[in-house]
């Protein structure tokens, strides 16, 4: 039976000084969930781990882990346990030593501590490492000997601050998978920062985007990728063209806008208000080249880069006052009718694939 705790966050706050590193956030992680934490470099979603931690006190707010108010309790009382990006593993002791260690402080006699780290060592194939020190180790089985030290005391929730970051391409792809893997079978909630969007995608149950202190969108990740809430959520996972520009009208149950220093276009959404701010997402993989736009529905662009990429084109064009806008086509339907840097073409796309984007910070 898992022991998985529901994670709640409630209008959480972390003020350093005059900085506000997270403002005002509020968030529920179901018990069981494995959930990513996403953001660029100084967004809030460590200082957010470490609240959750207890290794960074809250300015405002309340976390709750289960049933339990857990914002003034002290790490080792939460229920939770923190894998640290540095792995912090102790250069002098054995890898048995190693995972005990939490046992050992909580006084449990040395035969109970070592059999229990060695059935964790077990878990992580290894236990055939099990008299060797960290130096002897590499990075990845490192990892597995941090992640079975964290386990040990059999958290309901295991925080992990990006776990991968250390590793190369090819072993960060791996551990991946294992961490994925473990995060099932063990059953329990499972909160990982990252700045990678692959890894979120690849491992998340629910993404969580932050940006500047803030939640920006809160979803699983077929959602974050098909409908990104607002303009950060779009450009940050790549993928989508986002427009800007002012509201000019409505027809046919679509918002007309004109861009910011160029043409019309239209997209999906309830009527707004002339003269309002706007701004939009178009996949980069649902454009269509050489085919007659619609009205609204694309533009004439001078193509300014191209980069083949294997099974896909990649084109950059500019037009219709967006400066690059990226199609991403078949490579074959490319080859077909190639075109060339200084072509003009036409790129047109359908109704539904222009989404009005939320906005945030207004």
């Amino acid at each position: 039976m898992s022991k998985a705790a529901e994670i709640d966050i409630v209008s959480v706050s972390k003020v350093y000084g005059t900085t506000t590193a997270v403002e005002d956030i509020s968030l529920k992680i179901p018990a069981g969930t494995y959930c990513c934490l996403l953001g660029p470099s100084g967004c809030g979603k460590t200082s957010t781990l470490r609240m959750i931690a207890g290794h960074e006190s809250i300015s405002s707010g309340d976390i709750r882990l289960g049933n339990t108010v857990v914002t003034d309790l002290p790490p080792a009382k939460r229920g939770t346990a923190m894998m640290f990006q540095s792995y912090a593993l102790f250069p002098h002791l054995d890898l048995i030593d190693n995972v005990a260690f939490s046992l050992k402080m909580k006084g449990l006699d040395k035969d109970k501590r070592r059999a229990k780290a060695l059935d964790m060592l077990k878990l992580m194939q290894m236990e055939a490492y099990a008299t060797r020190r960290p130096a002897q180790l590499s990075g990845g089985q490192q990892q597995r000997v941090a992640l079975a030290r964290a386990l040990i005391t059999d958290p309901e929730a295991l925080l992990l601050d990006e776990p991968l970051s250390a590793l190369d391409p090819f072993l960060k792809i791996r551990m991946r998978a294992e961490l994925k893997k473990l995060q099932t079978s063990l059953g329990i909630t499972f909160v990982h920062v990252t700045h990678s969007q692959e890894e979120a995608m690849a491992l998340a149950d629910l993404i969580v985007v932050m940006n500047d202190g803030r939640i920006e969108q809160a979803a699983p990740p077929r959602d974050v990728f098909e409908r990104p809430a607002t303009a950060f959520v779009a450009r940050f996972m790549g993928d989508h063209n986002v427009i800007a520009g002012r509201v000019t009208g409505s027809r046919d149950g679509m918002v007309v806008f004109d861009v910011n220093g160029g043409g019309s276009l239209a997209a999906s959404g309830k009527p707004q208000q002339a003269g309002a701010p706007i701004d939009i997402a178009i996949r980069t993989d649902h454009v269509r080249i050489g085919e007659a736009p619609a009205p609204g529905l694309g533009f004439t662009g001078i193509v300014a880069n191209i980069e083949y990429r294997g099974a896909t084109v990649k084109l950059s064009a500019t037009g219709a006052g967006i400066d690059d806008f990226t199609v991403i086509i078949d490579d074959s339907d490319f080859f077909s009718k190639p075109v060339a840097i200084g072509d003009a073409v036409p790129l047109a796309w359908d109704a539904e694939d222009a989404i009005v984007l939320g906005r945030l910070h207004s």
